[in-house]
C-alpha cells in the first residue's frame, strides 16, 4: 500500500511538471500594438482594417507568444514628435509613426537573424489603413491566405504564425522577471506532497 501511494504521488508530480512545460508552447508571429497614453495596448483590429488618426503611434513586435496577454511589447522610442520630426504635415494626408521591433535571436526562426529595431513615419492618405502605412515604409510585406501578416521588410523569410515546440524558449513576459515555473505549479506540487504524506501516514496507521 505504501509503495502504491508513493508511485501515485510521483505520477502526479510528473503530470504537474508536464503541465508547466506545456504552458511554454506558443506561436511565432508579428503582434500589432497601438500607443495609448504612453503605453502599448494590444490592437483589437488587424493592420488591414485599422485606420489610425493623424499623429497615431503604432508598433509591431516579432516574438513567440502564447496569446495576446503573453505577447511581448515593442521596444524603443515610441514618441510621435521624434519619429515624425522630419516629415512635415500636408493637407489631405496623415502621418503615422511606426515602431518595428524584429525581436530577439531567441525568437527568430532557425537560421535567421533579426534586423535592428527601426522607426518610420508614414505619410499616407487620410483614410489609409495601418497596413497601407506600413507598406510605404517597410516593404516587402508578406501575408498568408487568411490575410495574416507574416513578414515585414522580408523578415522572416519563411513561416507564418507557426507553433513553436514547448522545448524552445519563448519571449519573456515583460511583467515576469524570471520566467520560471508559475506560482500555481509550485502550489499544486505542495498540495500533492501534503496529500501524499497524509496518505502514507494513514496507510501506516492502519498497518
Amino acid at each position: 500500500m505504501i509503495r502504491r501511494a508513493v508511485l501515485l504521488l510521483l505520477a502526479a508530480l510528473v503530470l504537474c511538471a508536464g503541465a508547466g512545460q506545456a504552458q511554454a508552447a506558443g506561436y511565432r508571429y508579428w503582434a500589432f500594438w497601438e500607443r495609448d497614453g504612453g503605453h502599448w495596448v494590444y490592437a483589437t483590429q488587424g493592420p488591414s482594417t485599422s485606420r489610425p488618426a493623424d499623429g497615431a503611434v503604432q508598433g509591431f513586435r516579432f516574438a513567440v507568444s502564447e496569446d495576446s496577454a503573453d505577447a511581448a511589447r515593442p521596444r524603443g522610442d515610441a514618441d510621435f514628435g521624434t519619429i515624425c520630426a522630419k516629415t512635415p504635415a500636408r493637407d489631405g494626408r496623415k502621418r503615422v509613426a511606426l515602431l518595428i521591433d524584429f525581436g530577439t535571436a531567441a525568437d527568430a526562426p532557425p537560421g535567421e537573424t533579426p534586423p535592428a529595431t527601426r522607426t518610420a513615419c508614414a505619410r499616407v492618405s487620410s483614410d489609409a489603413t495601418t497596413a497601407e502605412a506600413l507598406a510605404t515604409v517597410a516593404k516587402p510585406l508578406r501575408y498568408d491566405t487568411n490575410a495574416l501578416l507574416c513578414a515585414i521588410a522580408a523578415y522572416p523569410e519563411k513561416g507564418c504564425g507557426e507553433q513553436v515546440s514547448k522545448n524552445q524558449p519563448a519571449a519573456k513576459k515583460q511583467t515576469d522577471p524570471d520566467n520560471g515555473p508559475s506560482l500555481g505549479l509550485f502550489a499544486g506540487i505542495a498540495v500533492i506532497v501534503l496529500l501524499g504524506t497524509a496518505t502514507i501516514w494513514q496507510v501506516r496507521r492502519r498497518g
